[in-house]
């Protein structure tokens, strides 16, 4: 897959993507990571047709999109934000109705449903209406209608948000098997431990811009390694920074979480230090954490701001046509 120089606007104001530029080989899972508003949902939406760049160049499976939309379909399987089945249709029809779109003929879609629906775990509940799955089991059966003409490259846009953790890890499994198969995946996420879990790569958008690249160690490895996290009484909260600074000039609060934040590059020794440092200050922490790098260490270092800072921001400038939107690529 190869991206470059893609711009999309929406109107005057709104630069959905600003020249974002990527590449990797097939095969593997790519990680887009980014908080809603940043960009990710308008570059699938770019590479699987659904809408036309303002100007650079995408390409899927060796086909220019923008040239010939129609073959690069053949190639794409797509399972947006939401799940795109028929409430009223059962599990084993929204499949079957999705592999003739893809033009299989009616016994091979059928077949192809039948070995899918084993496959997610849903073969107990092929012919139950869809109106009668739970979130999980609905984001299972798109999953399932997304792969039924074969695709060389899969796109899942958020594939496990606002889903139980059970049918997280089904996912996580059910893709990991389509990557030993040879399909290509790009998968976009909030959640750094999912793209730490699946990704070969991982690129970070925010702003329309991509900003960041590299595997999941890497982009921790850019903090500085692990993360102290601890809340005080806000009477205390200066006087905490301020001591806490004689430690690390980085020591910073967080208006999102309510938390102040350190890097520990030391790990256990920092994080020792920094309990000395609060006792001989005779302040008390309401509650001390050491932990890994997670999604919004990762923007809060990369963008100056967290994750749930740059949601906000974005809720007050939403694009258009992105909310319930239902999409499917086998058109």
């Amino acid at each position: 897959m190869r991206v470059e120089n893609v711009v999309k606007t929406f109107g005057e104001t709104v630069r959905a993507l600003d020249g974002v530029s990527l590449e990797f080989e097939p095969g593997i899972v790519y990680g887009l990571l980014g908080p809603n508003g940043a960009g990710k949902t308008t570059l699938i939406r770019v590479l699987t047709t659904l809408l036309k760049a303002d100007s650079g160049y995408a390409e899927v499976a060796g086909v220019d999109v923008r040239a010939d939309p129609v073959a690069a379909r053949t190639h794409i399987g797509l399972a947006g934000q939401f799940a795109a089945v028929d409430d009223y249709l059962t599990g084993r029809e929204n499949v079957e109705m999705v592999g003739r779109l893809y033009n299989l003929s009616a016994e091979e879609a059928k077949r192809r449903a039948g070995e899918l629906l084993e496959r997610i775990h849903l073969d107990d509940a092929a012919d139950r209406t869809v109106r009668t799955y739970s979130g999980g089991m609905r984001r299972r059966l798109d999953l399932a209608a997304s792969l039924v003409g074969r695709p060389q490259v899969l796109f899942l846009d958020e594939p496990t948000t606002g889903i139980d953790p059970q049918s997280r890890l089904d996912l996580w499994e059910l893709i990991r098997d389509l990557i030993a198969t040879g399909t290509t995946v790009l998968l976009t996420t909030q959640y750094l431990d999912e793209a730490d879990q699946l990704a070969n790569q991982i690129g970070v958008i925010d702003r329309g811009k991509l900003i960041a690249q590299g595997t999941g160690d890497g982009l921790k490895d850019r903090m500085g390694g692990s993360v102290i996290e601890l809340h005080v009484a806000d009477d205390e909260r200066d006087r905490t920074l301020e001591a806490l600074r004689a430690i690390s000039h980085e020591a910073s609060f967080e208006t999102a979480r309510k938390s102040i934040r350190l890097p520990a590059p030391d790990g256990s020794l920092t994080l020792l230090a920094v309990v000395r440092r609060l006792d001989e200050s005779g302040i008390t922490a309401q509650d001390v954490a050491l932990h890994k790098p997670t999604l919004d260490d990762v923007f809060l270092t990369l963008t100056g701001r967290g994750a749930a800072e740059a949601e906000a921001e974005r809720e007050s400038t939403k694009q258009p046509g992105r909310r319930g939107r239902r999409e499917r690529s086998a058109v």
